[in-house]
Parts: structure tokens; C-alpha cells; sequence
């Protein structure tokens, strides 16, 4: 149910807009108008899907389009290639993600703020064969079994110590 409730919030959040909207801008209209019959049916549907979801879950829609709105234009297309890559993604992949968000969400807000800057640092600076190694070594990393994980990470500690 979470998942439906994700992917209605990447997919509503221009409906939202409309939705809060007392009239929509004409040239909305016009684009809506000039969509195939199954495409407006497709938006019509997600229209009602939204109005179905409980008034927090809107409003939490709502408050994501006012944050996406906010956004300088090259972070919204950060989002959008992220967006690209997560569809390209197997369900067992996307799943894998969600937990691991979920993880990494639980981690202490100091600690989440620091991995966030090491990441973006790490990626800025690297070109592109360092960030294609760097994706490889973490593809190897999601291969692991939790045991070979935790092996590594003792390895880690060891090293850190001396």
C-alpha cells in the first residue's frame, strides 16, 4: 500500500496543483484537451485515485509539489534522471532501495547529514571511470550476503583500529 501511496505522489503532484487550483491555467486546458481520448482517461483516473486518498495523504502530495516547485532547475533534473534510473530498476532492486531508505532513515539525523555530504562530495569530484568503479563496488556490496557484509564491515573496524 506504501508503494501505491509513493508512486500517486510522483504521479498526482501536478494534478494536486490543479486540484487546489479554482481554475486551471488555459494552456493546461488546451493540453489536456488535445491528449488522446485514453491518455485523459489514464489523468481522470489519477485525478480520482487522488480525491480517494485520505486528506493527510493529499496534503502530504500537495506539500511535496510545493517542495518540488521550490527546487533550482538543475535539482529537479537530478530528481527526474533518479526518477529514470529507479523505473529501470527490477521490482526486486526497487524493493532492495526502499528498505535501504527506509535504514537509512532510522540513522541518527547528525550521521544522515554527513553520509549526504561524504556521498556529494564523493560524486562531485569524481569522473566518470572513478564513478563508474565507485557504482560497481556497490553493485558488488548489494550482492552480498548479510553475513559476507558484516565479515567486511568487522574487516573495517579492524583496520580503523590500528
Amino acid at each position: 500500500m506504501k508503494r501505491f501511496f509513493r508512486a500517486a505522489a510522483l504521479v498526482l503532484l501536478p494534478l494536486a496543483a490543479r486540484a487546489q487550483a479554482a481554475e486551471p491555467p488555459p494552456d493546461a486546458v488546451e493540453r489536456f484537451n488535445n491528449l488522446p481520448e485514453d491518455q485523459k482517461e489514464a489523468l481522470r483516473q489519477k485525478l480520482r485515485d487522488f480525491k480517494a486518498l485520505p486528506p493527510e495523504e493529499q496534503q502530504r502530495v500537495r506539500d511535496n509539489l510545493t517542495r518540488w516547485k521550490q527546487l533550482p532547475p538543475e535539482e529537479r533534473e537530478r530528481v527526474r534522471e533518479n526518477m529514470q534510473y529507479f523505473r529501470k530498476l527490477s521490482p526486486e532492486e526497487r524493493q532492495e532501495l526502499r528498505e535501504k531508505v527506509r535504514e537509512f532513515k532510522t540513522i541518527d539525523p547528525e550521521k544522515r547529514a554527513e553520509l549526504r555530504r561524504h556521498m556529494r562530495q564523493l560524486l562531485r569530484n569524481a569522473d566518470p571511470e572513478q564513478r563508474e568503479k565507485m557504482m560497481e563496488r556497490l553493485r558488488r556490496w548489494r550482492g552480498l550476503s548479510p553475513e559476507q557484509k558484516e565479515r567486511f564491515r568487522e574487516r573495517m573496524r579492524e583496520r580503523r583500529r590500528r
